[in-house]
């Protein structure tokens, strides 16, 4: 079992950066991925950034892509979401997320990934 832990919301100001951090625990070896997600009040949780542990693989939302980048740290069994250029709807609540299995098709699909951590509130001001 794999347990999640985000960190690193905050306030911060339209055009800056913020790094949120997902501490892993648990049986890591077990994730084929891991991605972020985000939901805004009154909206769905939607697909931000995913990365496939073989290989090391990225994908980004259009969205986001060119702004965000998703990392990790394996010493430190962290995942990693840098926002750089960040904008007000860019506000909502960041969720880590792990996939046993990985899937070309459906890896911007929340049904895709079977462990969630509790999130954290990112809000951006203009």
């Amino acid at each position: 079992q794999v347990q999640l832990a985000e960190s690193g919301g905050g306030l911060v100001q339209a055009g800056g950066s913020l790094r949120l951090s997902c501490a892993v625990s648990g049986r890591t070896f077990s994730s084929a991925a891991m991605g972020w997600f985000r939901q805004a009040p009154g909206k769905e949780r939607e697909f931000v950034a995913a990365m496939r542990w073989q290989g090391g693989d990225t994908y980004y939302s259009d969205s986001v892509k060119g702004r965000f980048t998703i990392s990790r740290d394996n010493a430190k069994s962290t995942l990693y979401l840098q926002m750089n250029s960040v904008k007000p709807e860019d506000t909502a609540v960041y969720y880590c997320a792990a996939a046993s299995y990985w899937s070309s098709f459906y890896y911007t699909s929340r049904n895709t990934y079977n462990t969630w951590g509790q999130g954290t509130q990112v809000t951006v001001s203009s």
